[in-house]
């Protein structure tokens, strides 16, 4: 049964009236035994809810309702003040299931709705509020087994225990994302002895810079938090907080960048920059390996020309004596050599390939039927011309001379017989062959292998002689020289390989003029040690 209170100056007076919805009021005015006031000739319906003030007569009520109650319905025993906008409160004109009405002054009330995303948040005070506000709750931290492996990549929310107990390691942190936490501790009480190591994805930011954090204290620990792009992630626990320790490995731009195991290897096919933005230092990388290999020549035109030369092949790996070539953070200008174009009757070098103050020659082109015969010096030095009436010698190889050598010298041509043949182009790890009376083994000189790019890759490869109609031509050497041209008639030889600086294949043939196959590109690769 519903309860009903009057309000009366000095007392509250309890009535309930006698079927949950009327209240009989008659006159005089007197509370009856079956507990109903009676005043002259009225009956009042009440609301569930309502509440009745007397006037302090005794003989006249007020019904208290929605324009004192702004909102829901008061159950059995219920003691509300009257809450309205006009009676001190804000914000009070609706509700929503889950907003919060709290004290907002000594006489006044305000409404707090509830979040817009309820979902993990938390009632709380900002720094030197009085009112209350939501906020997202703070996630735990979920630890993970121990890590032994170098480089691992961290997840956003996970702690992970570092044994560097055998080694250094490195944790590579998430893309950044505000909020987000990532735990470390130091597991075997090793990072003294071997650091962690802490870098940011990409070109993000620790603390508000690019360089990576050490952490090289016993039983170090720390959690970090992405907070903005400025600062990326701040060290908002930390038992010592690890200092931003410059990165100790070389970091370089420029060609085509691959990694082998600890080393980028950089690969220049053409022109470029190789810019160092950080020299690195003790404990890391100071030093760069290069490789420098030059255009090679092309093979001569006409007929029983000789084979082009490799473009000289100039390196620094492995150099014990040295260790490397130093570098600092600039920029180092790389020049990569074209091949000598494929032509009739002339004979055209390579042109020279050059990095960190080094330079490799062109090679040499090979040399044509028609006087001069001779091939022309180079890196390694073009094939000479067979011919009856004498033959061409081989141009030389190392030229200018450098210690150790960038290439070898070119094979002569045939001296003698109806079937001349060119001589081979030197290649940089053996000399051109000399062509034979009937044609044959005019074969280019070798190139070098070198794993600098990673896999063993062979450069510098010398072009094979032009044979005489019926003939055998020369063979390219390994290392990107072409094959020699034979046959009746026009026989081109076949052109280098592109950025392996191998010289193009002579010319063979019969009287009509053929081209010389072009020579190869060169290349410029730099490798260094970056983790």
């Amino acid at each position: 049964m519903a309860e009903l209170r009057l309000k009366q100056t000095g007392t509250i007076q309890l009535f309930e009236n006698d079927n949950t919805s009327k209240i009989t009021i008659a006159s005089p005015a007197s509370l009856g035994a079956d507990r109903t006031i009676t005043l002259p000739d009225a009956n009042v319906t009440l609301a569930s809810g309502t509440m009745l003030a007397t006037d302090g007569s005794g003989a006249s009520l007020t019904a208290l309702n929605a324009t004192e109650i702004t909102s829901g319905t008061i159950p059995d025993d219920a003691r509300l003040p009257t809450v309205g906008v006009d009676k001190g409160g804000t914000n009070l004109t609706s509700f929503a299931t889950g907003d919060i009405v709290y004290a907002s002054g000594t006489t006044a009330i305000s409404k707090l709705a509830k979040p817009g995303t309820p979902a993990g948040e938390v009632l709380t005070f900002a720094a030197c509020a009085s009112a209350p506000s939501w906020a997202a709750a703070v996630s735990g931290i979920s630890w993970q087994s121990v890590q032994t492996s170098t480089p691992f990549t961290a997840v956003a929310g996970n702690g992970y225990p570092v044994n560097t107990t055998s080694s250094a390691i490195t944790i590579n942190l998430p893309a950044g994302v505000v909020g987000e936490q990532v735990a470390v501790v130091d597991y075997a009480g090793t990072f003294d002895t071997n650091a962690l190591t802490i870098s940011a994805n990409g070109s993000e930011k620790i603390k508000g810079s690019t360089d990576d954090v050490e952490m090289r204290t016993e039983r170090q620990a720390g959690v970090l938090t992405y907070v903005d792009a400025t600062q990326g992630w701040v060290l908002t626990s930390a038992a010592p907080d690890p200092g931003i320790a410059p990165n100790p490995f070389i970091v370089a731009t420029g060609g085509t960048i691959t990694t082998d195991g600890d080393y980028k290897v950089h690969t220049f096919t053409g022109d470029g920059t190789f810019t160092v933005s950080n020299a690195g230092g003790a404990g890391g990388s100071t030093t760069v390996d290069y490789l420098i290999v030059a255009g090679g020549g092309s093979g001569a035109g006409t007929f029983r020309a000789g084979g082009g030369g490799a473009g000289g092949y100039r390196f620094n790996y492995p150099n014990p004596s040295t260790g490397g070539t130093s570098v600092t953070a600039t920029g180092y200008p790389i020049v990569v050599g074209g091949g000598g174009a494929q032509l009739i009757g002339g004979k055209n070098s390579g042109s020279a390939s050059s990095g960190f103050s080094i330079s490799s020659a062109g090679g040499g082109g090979g040399g044509p039927y028609c006087a001069p015969r001779n091939g022309i010096a180079g890196g390694s030095g073009g094939g000479g011309a067979g011919n009856p009436a004498g033959q061409g010698a081989g141009g030389a190889g190392n030229t200018p001379p450098v210690s150790p050598s960038q290439g070898n010298t070119g094979g002569a041509g045939s001296p003698s017989g109806p079937i001349q043949g060119g001589g081979g182009g030197g290649g940089h790890g053996a000399t051109g062959n000399t062509g034979g009376p009937g044609g044959t083994d005019g074969d280019g000189g070798v190139g070098t292998a070198i794993t600098i790019p990673g896999a063993s890759t062979t450069y510098a490869g010398g072009g094979g002689g032009g044979a005489y109609e019926s003939g055998n031509p020369g063979i390219g050497g390994t290392g990107g020289g072409g094959a020699g041209g034979y046959g009746s008639g026009s026989a081109p030889g076949v052109a280098g390989t592109v950025n392996t600086g191998g010289g193009g294949g002579g010319a063979g043939g019969g009287p009509s003029d053929s081209y010389g196959g072009a020579g190869g590109s060169g290349v410029v690769v730099v490798r260094y040690k970056f983790q």
